[in-house]
This record gives C-alpha cells, sequence and structure tokens, in this order.
C-alpha cells in the first residue's frame, strides 16, 4: 500500500473531536451495537404491550406501518436535516458535527451511529407524536416498528461502511451508499430503504463510461 493510500485511509477513518472537553466528547464516539442494546428490550415490550390492546394481526399491521413511517423519516431526515449545508457560520459549525464529520470521515466506526444523548430525545419525541397522533390504544406497536426501523438502519449503516457483502442485495446498498459518499451527495438519500430515492428522483445515477 502506497503512503498515499494509507494516509487517504487513516484521514477517512480517524474523525477529530466534535467537543473541547474530552469527557464530553467521548459521548460522540458510539459503538454501534449501543442503539440494539437500548433499543431492542423498547421495541419489544412496546410491542408485547401493544397486543394488550388490539388484536394480533392489527398489533403486526401497526408495526409494518411504523417500520415503513421510519423509513421515510430516514428519507427525509437525511436529505433535509444532515444535508441542510450552511456555508459558514453556526450554521456550518453544527452541520459538521451532525453529519459533516460522517462525510469527511466515513470510515470511522465510532461514528456510523446516532449518540444516544441525541436519539433518546428524538425516540421520546416520536413516541409523543404517535400517542397523540394514534392514541392510547395503538401508538405503542407504530412506535414499536419506528424504533425497530432505526435498529435497523443503524446497523445497516455501519455494515455497508465495514463489511463488504456477498449477497445481491447488500452489494446493491453499499454500491448506491458509496455513490452518495464518493460521486454524489446530493442523491442516495436512502440508506437501508433506497426505495424512496426512487420516489422521489434523487436515485443515484452512474457516471458515464462505469459499469453496472
Amino acid at each position: 500500500m502506497s503512503d498515499t493510500t494509507s494516509n487517504r485511509s487513516d484521514r477517512l477513518r480517524a474523525s477529530p473531536p466534535l467537543l473541547p472537553i474530552a469527557s464530553l466528547d467521548r459521548l460522540t464516539r458510539v459503538h454501534h451495537l449501543v442503539p440494539v442494546v437500548i433499543y431492542v428490550p423498547v421495541v419489544v415490550a412496546l410491542f408485547v404491550l401493544g397486543l394488550g390492546r388490539t388484536s394480533v394481526l392489527a398489533a403486526i399491521g401497526l408495526l409494518v406501518a411504523g417500520y415503513f413511517m421510519w423509513t421515510l423519516a430516514e428519507y427525509w431526515i437525511h436529505r433535509v436535516v444532515f444535508h441542510f449545508e450552511p456555508e459558514d457560520g453556526w450554521g456550518a459549525k453544527l452541520h459538521f458535527l451532525i453529519h459533516g464529520v460522517h462525510h469527511e470521515h466515513p470510515n470511522d466506526p465510532l461514528r456510523l451511529v446516532m449518540p444516544p444523548l441525541a436519539s433518546i430525545p428524538l425516540a421520546i419525541g416520536f413516541c409523543l407524536l404517535f400517542r397523540w397522533v394514534f392514541g392510547g390504544d395503538l401508538w405503542m406497536p407504530v412506535a414499536a416498528g419506528f424504533l425497530a426501523g432505526y435498529v435497523i438502519y443503524d446497523e445497516v449503516h455501519y455494515l455497508l461502511h465495514h463489511y463488504v457483502p456477498s449477497n445481491r442485495v447488500g452489494k446493491r446498498l453499499r454500491e448506491l451508499h458509496m455513490r452518495h459518499h464518493f460521486q454524489d451527495d446530493t442523491r442516495g438519500f436512502g440508506i437501508s430503504a433506497p426505495y424512496w430515492d426512487r420516489v422521489f428522483r434523487t436515485n443515484v445515477r452512474k457516471r458515464s463510461g462505469s459499469r453496472p
């Protein structure tokens, strides 16, 4: 491996501190299994509690609906929030903190999932929204599906950066996400659910002359 390739690999992997205090900055670096440990028990609890308030078939339907709500949220959060990119000032600093650091150092294994300090308040906010929209008897399976979708997204995102899939679906997901990072970051916002890019016409385009 050449020095240039080695330096580029190191840069892509090692991101700088985001916060000036080391103890706080450590909270921004998260092992990819942390969301699994935090949210899988919550997903199971919400679904089981929801079963006590509606039929099994209805609960499964609401679970699936919640999952698809997540995929839509994943697309729009990534497109509108993560890729809102002011050129200077506090807006630019906030963008780097939220998502810019990931694009500059996409292979840092500890910056591929959202820190719990951010994800937990957001999860609570969405649960309150579902409680308001769906009511006390139906919101829990919806929230379970939504949070399950979030966990799937985080783990898929990690795998796409750190493993080369052997199956067709995995290879396609990795190709689309790598094109988002290294070819055109104005397209390819759906990571675990790339079909929304086709719906909203932001699907990744191959460069002319590139192989399929």
